[in-house]
């Protein structure tokens, strides 16, 4: 897929923000991240960026950096349908259908050839979604 566009999962980059911070300037953080991936629109989210940038920036200059090196991947789903916003904001939904394969592997220690690893891997994903949720306006995906 050439042509894909990069999303970054925001999930991913907020624990890593968090962890460039101290305990005492992490609830505060956690509120203005949210207020840069939960705006209305790109113009808003880039306000909310350099708002983010002035309340951190001085002390924090790596935590800011992790938002600022990546904001044209962050806010990549802005180019999409806002219905389909909570589905490419993060990554968890497939790193939960894979959870469950590495999961099994662990308890089995492996899979034994690469062939039966295939098979456990497209059996339990098989099974599990049954368990997914639906994308939100499935007519716009096309």
């Amino acid at each position: 897929f050439p042509d894909t566009r990069a999303q970054r999962c925001w999930f991913h980059k907020i624990g890593n923000v968090l962890a460039a911070l101290p305990k005492s300037a992490q609830p505060g953080a956690k509120k203005a991240l949210a207020e840069i991936y939960n705006t209305e629109d790109r113009r808003h989210a880039l306000d909310a960026v350099k708002a983010f940038e002035a309340a951190y920036g001085a002390k924090f200059p790596k935590a800011i950096a992790k938002i600022t090196d990546d904001v044209d991947e962050l806010l990549a789903f802005y180019d999409y349908p806002a219905q389909h916003w909570v589905h490419l904001r993060t990554t968890n939904p497939i790193e939960s259908t894979f959870a469950t394969v590495r999961h099994r592997s662990k308890v089995t220690k492996g899979p034994g050839s690469r062939a039966a690893g295939l098979a456990m891997a497209f059996k339990l994903i098989e099974s599990a979604q049954t368990r997914w949720r639906a994308v939100n306006a499935p007519q716009l995906v096309a």
